[in-house]
């Protein structure tokens, strides 16, 4: 197993299931991310602009190595249709070593 995983999991919320995969596509493409997972059907409720939001979106979770964050913040701000989109990084404590070692090796070279 990874002696310290340098894994992360990325959530993104998009405006549907077809954005989500056009996101996670590019990512992928462009090894930014190994994997992302689109999760359809999520019920958003928010504040933007002074005004209660209640949308259905699609919830995408991206798996990467922390290294790559920064470049993916900038890519994704690029190519994602929000003005603002949610991008929230969440530590890897621990995993299956193999899983995370394909993780490793399936996004760019450090």
């Amino acid at each position: 197993m990874t002696a310290t995983p340098t894994a992360v999991i990325v959530l993104v919320t998009t405006p549907n299931a077809d954005a989500a995969a056009s996101i996670a596509r590019t990512l992928v493409e462009e090894g930014l991310a190994a994997c992302g997972n689109v999760i359809p059907g999520v019920r958003s409720i928010y504040r933007w602009e002074g005004k209660v939001h209640d949308e259905a979106e699609a919830l995408l979770v991206l798996k990467t190595e922390r290294r790559l964050v920064p470049e993916l913040k900038l890519r994704l701000q690029e190519i994602h249709p929000y003005q603002v989109p949610e991008l929230l990084v969440l530590p890897v404590d621990d995993g299956l070593g193999p899983y995370l070692d394909w993780v490793a090796a399936s996004v760019r070279p450090a």
